[in-house]
C-alpha cells in the first residue's frame, strides 16, 4: 500500500468521526461537497439538455429542476411551501426572492414554474459545468458593474419574455445577506415588469439561521419556509413608478421575512425539545 492510498484510506475512516464531532469540519465539508455536486449534475445535464433540445433553450431549466431536487435531501434540508397557487398564471411574470446564499437556488428549482429561467451575474457564466448548464438553461447574465449593460440587458429580456411567454426569477437585493435581514431592492427587476407590463409575484425564504452561521461555521440539518405572496400587477405603471413599487415590494417581503423566520424557528425548537 503505497503512500498516498494509505492517506486516503485513513481520511475515510475519519471522516464519520470528523463529521459527528467537529461542526467546523461539518461546515466545510458540506459547502465543498454542494458546489462539487452540483458541478457533477453539470456533467449529467450538458448531454441531457443537448438530446432534449438541441441548444439553448428555457425548457431545458425543467431538466435542471428534475435533477437538483435530490440534494437537499444530501444536506439535511427540507422545504415548506406555502402559496404555490399564486405561481400559477398564465404568461409571462417576473418573480422577485430574497437572497440568503448560494442555497437559494434549491429553493428555486423546489417551485420552479414552467418557462422560468433566471437572471444571475455574469461571473456564473464561467463557472465551470455550472455555467454552461445555466447558459444551456437559458439564464440571462448581467455585468453588475456597467449599469448601461444592466440596462441594454433588461430592455432586451422584457422583448423576450413577451414574445417567448417566458418567466424570470431575480433577486433583486443584487447580493447575498445572511444578516437577518433583506437589503433594500435595485430597481431592474421593477423595470423589467413594468416594461413588460407583467405581473410580480414575491417569493420570500425564511432565514437559515435556524440551521446555517457563517460566522460560527455551522451548517446542521435544518427546515427552510417558503411563502409564496399574491401578484403585485404593474399594468398601466411607468418606469417613474419602479421605485415606489420596490419599496412597497421590500416593505411586503421583509414583513412576510420576519414572519416566517419567526415561525420555523419557533418550530424548530418545539421540534428540538
Amino acid at each position: 500500500m503505497d503512500a498516498l492510498t494509505a492517506l486516503a484510506l485513513l481520511l475515510v475512516l475519519l471522516l464519520p468521526v470528523l463529521l459527528a464531532s467537529s461542526h467546523t469540519f461539518v461546515y466545510h465539508f458540506k459547502n465543498v461537497f454542494y458546489v462539487a455536486w452540483m458541478m457533477v449534475i453539470g456533467v449529467v445535464a450538458i448531454p441531457l439538455c443537448l438530446l432534449s433540445s438541441g441548444w439553448r433553450n428555457v425548457d431545458n431549466m425543467r431538466i435542471l429542476a428534475w435533477l437538483t431536487r435530490h440534494v437537499k435531501h444530501l444536506l439535511g434540508l427540507k422545504y415548506h411551501v406555502s402559496g404555490l397557487e399564486h405561481l400559477e398564471l398564465e404568461g409571462s411574470y417576473v418573480v422577485i426572492s430574497n437572497h440568503q446564499s448560494s442555497l437559494d437556488v434549491l429553493g428555486m428549482m423546489e417551485i420552479l414554474p414552467d418557462r422560468c429561467t433566471a437572471i444571475a451575474k455574469k461571473e456564473l457564466l464561467y463557472a465551470g459545468t455550472v455555467g454552461l448548464v445555466c447558459w444551456l438553461g437559458g439564464v440571462i447574465f448581467i455585468n453588475r458593474q456597467k449599469t448601461s449593460d444592466a440596462k441594454s440587458v433588461m430592455a432586451e429580456a422584457a422583448e423576450t419574455m413577451l414574445r417567448e411567454k417566458l418567466r424570470v426569477w431575480i433577486f433583486p437585493e443584487g447580493t447575498r445577506n445572511l444578516m437577518g435581514s433583506i437589503l433594500p431592492f435595485k430597481k431592474g427587476a421593477f423595470h423589467l415588469a413594468v416594461q413588460a407590463q407583467v405581473p410580480i409575484i414575491p417569493v420570500v425564504f425564511s432565514s437559515y439561521s435556524n440551521f446555517y452561521k457563517q460566522r460560527e461555521r455551522r451548517f446542521n440539518s435544518g427546515t427552510i419556509t417558503m411563502k409564496v405572496l399574491p401578484r403585485i400587477k404593474t399594468k398601466g405603471l411607468t418606469a417613474n413608478d419602479a421605485s415606489t413599487l420596490s419599496e412597497s415590494a421590500h416593505k411586503l417581503m421583509l414583513a412576510t421575512f420576519h414572519e416566517i423566520s419567526a415561525l420555523t424557528a419557533e418550530a424548530n425548537g418545539a421540534h428540538g425539545e
